[in-house]
């Protein structure tokens, strides 16, 4: 039997997911690690976690499936979007990554706009100037580290890294790639007239490829320390969203991938470069060749409730808290959420945004606000799926991530977005479609689509119900209260902090 390896370089841990030539899972290793916040708005880590972290997983994976690395016929990556990993001609890092969502990069943003033009960019990228991208991480280098700035002969994103220790080739998939807005999205390939705006050499800017593309081959070095075969095909991949978008099927139109996790991603793939005119949702290429896909980004979905638990509610499980957020009424008694807790993209591109219960009194307990949490991140995900329903025709939702274990949180969900939901098989989507695309570039199977029929398991549709109405009452005042607080929040975060700054 061959088995396949799908390796998620995520935020907080590596993981390896084995799956056999049936699309079955065999085994999951996971490595954690942290990241730093050396200053406010600041989000790094070092690269040298993420390759610790995949020989780690790839180790316990094997050991776990109880197989010899030689069983396994191809790798695919994937892993977080849009950090930044600079390194000099060497291939030595040259400072922390600057990791997605990491918010310095405002004047950045704004520096970009002025010398693209907002609307010309968005055209060309289908994306607006974010400080989670990628380009405006490379300038805020230029700006405030010239010596270091200096020295960079490469840019690389986190599983790009990854790839080239595993390999020591260069190289990145193309959803990756116009995530970075260096991206020509209608010729799925870097933007010349970006990049020569905005002073970036092309030279640093890797070769790219469709997701199943081999673009390499395990070196004996990596093979020595992770235990697979030297000669080993490694495919491009995808970012975690588009190797996500795979993992639970969502590769034809129609079908919405929502993951639930840290951050909360709305997600349809599209056969056409389609772009919201206001650039408020993402427009990227897919992991599947010839395909692209919409996409909307909360910063704070599981994160929140994360959050509130270690918080308020540290004493409780989460099966606990979930059960005082059941006994709790739809809307919770009037108390309303903003999940804004490190800022927001969709569709508030603003990274003061800040977090707030509205409507507390007295009645309120920890259920109505554990409650509270989770529908207001449910407002957060339907602000995207409005958005994408006026571009395209949305039929199923297909929920992944930490808060798709939650019954209670899928029946929100469906209420709040107004459409069918259904959980996947497999925890780990992104791995597992990233191993999916592995199989297809060693041709194990004769398309992305065939992969998917075969691998990705769902669960049962949960519906719309009765508590859609009062959902839709609370999403419009919901909505009214990031425009009335968004002074407040912006005169809030030019207060003195703690640390000083």
């Amino acid at each position: 039997m061959s088995y396949f390896l799908g390796i998620d370089s995520s935020t907080t841990a590596t993981k390896a997911l084995l799956m056999n030539d049936r699309g079955a899972v065999a085994a999951i290793g996971r490595s954690e690690y942290g990241f730093e916040t050396p200053r406010p708005l600041w989000s790094e880590q070092s690269p040298h976690l993420w390759w610790d972290a995949t020989v780690a997983a790839i180790r316990e994976v094997l050991a776990q499936a109880g197989i010899d690395g030689g069983a396994v016929a191809g790798v695919g990556l994937t892993g977080q979007m849009h950090g930044l990993v600079l390194l000099d001609a060497g291939g030595e890092v040259l400072r922390p990554s600057i990791l997605w969502n990491d918010q310095r990069t405002q004047a950045e943003c704004d520096e970009i706009r002025e010398r693209v033009g907002r609307e010309e960019l968005i055209a060309i990228t289908g994306n607006d100037a974010l400080t989670g991208f990628t380009a405006p991480k490379v300038l805020w280098v230029r700006n405030n580290e010239p010596a270091l700035f200096a020295r960079a002969a490469h840019v690389l994103l986190p599983k790009d890294y990854v790839r080239l220790r595993l390999t020591d080739a260069y190289a990145i998939d193309r959803a990756g790639g116009s995530g970075t807005i260096l991206f020509d999205l209608a010729t799925r390939d870097w933007s010349a007239e970006v990049a020569h705006a905005l002073d970036i050499p092309t030279e640093w800017l890797p070769p790219t490829f469709e997701g199943p593309d081999v673009t390499g081959t395990v070196t004996e070095e990596a093979a020595a320390l992770t235990g697979l075969r030297s000669g080993t095909p490694v495919v491009a991949g995808g970012g975690d969203q588009a190797a996500n978008g795979v993992g639970v099927g969502a590769v034809v139109p129609g079908v919405v991938a929502m993951s639930v996790g840290t951050s909360g991603v709305v997600f349809a793939a599209t056969d056409r470069p389609l772009v919201e005119p206001a650039g408020r949702l993402h427009a990227f290429c897919h992991a599947v060749p010839g395909m692209w896909h919409l996409m909307g980004v909360m910063l704070s979905a599981a994160g929140s409730y994360k959050w509130f638990k270690e918080t308020l509610a540290s004493d409780l499980s989460y099966d606990e808290l979930n059960t005082a957020a059941a006994q709790a009424p739809a809307g919770a008694d009037g108390l309303v959420f903003l999940p804004y807790l490190t800022g927001e993209r969709t569709p508030h591109p603003d990274p003061l945004a800040r977090g707030a219960f509205v409507g507390l009194t007295v009645r309120h307990g920890l259920g109505h606000m554990a409650r509270a949490v989770m529908e207001g991140v449910a407002f957060g995900l339907r602000d995207s799926v409005e958005l994408m329903a006026a571009e395209m025709e949305l039929g199923e939702v297909r929920v992944s991530g930490g808060g798709a274990s939650s019954d209670l949180w899928l029946r929100i969900i469906a209420d709040v977005i107004g459409l069918p939901v259904r959980i996947v098989g497999t925890a780990e989507s992104a791995a597992h479609g990233a191993a999916m695309l592995a199989a297809v570039g060693v041709g194990a199977f004769e398309s992305v689509g065939e992969a998917c029929e075969t691998a990705v398991e769902v669960g049962e549709i949960t519906e719309p119900g009765q508590d859609a109405a009062i959902y839709d009452q609370v999403y419009r005042i919901y909505r009214d209260l990031y425009p009335s607080l968004r002074e407040p929040f912006h005169r809030l975060s030019a207060l003195p902090r703690e640390d000083g700054s």
